[in-house]
């Protein structure tokens, strides 16, 4: 009697252990390319009200908020 599962009971068991696996890999997967595309996103990312990274820099920078060696600072870390 195979530990006490029997036939049905065992092939049960390792189709929902196949099933478990198969959604953790793809569901990993998933995970990493949407982790990976959150990153690459880099300065072309929007804020909440729909601009850019580089507009509001220009747009600081035009209003006199940040000054020339800042402006550049920021947009060489943002790679810019």
């Amino acid at each position: 009697m195979m530990g006490g599962f029997g036939l049905g009971g065992g092939m049960l068991f390792g189709g929902l252990l196949m099933l478990v696996f198969w959604v953790l890999i793809i569901g990993g997967a998933v995970w990493l390319v949407v982790t990976l595309a959150r990153n690459n996103q880099g300065a072309t990312a929007t804020t909440a009200s729909g601009q850019s990274s580089l507009t509001i820099l220009q747009a600081r920078y035009a209003k006199g908020e940040i000054s020339k060696e800042q402006f550049d600072a920021i947009k060489r870390d943002l790679g810019v």
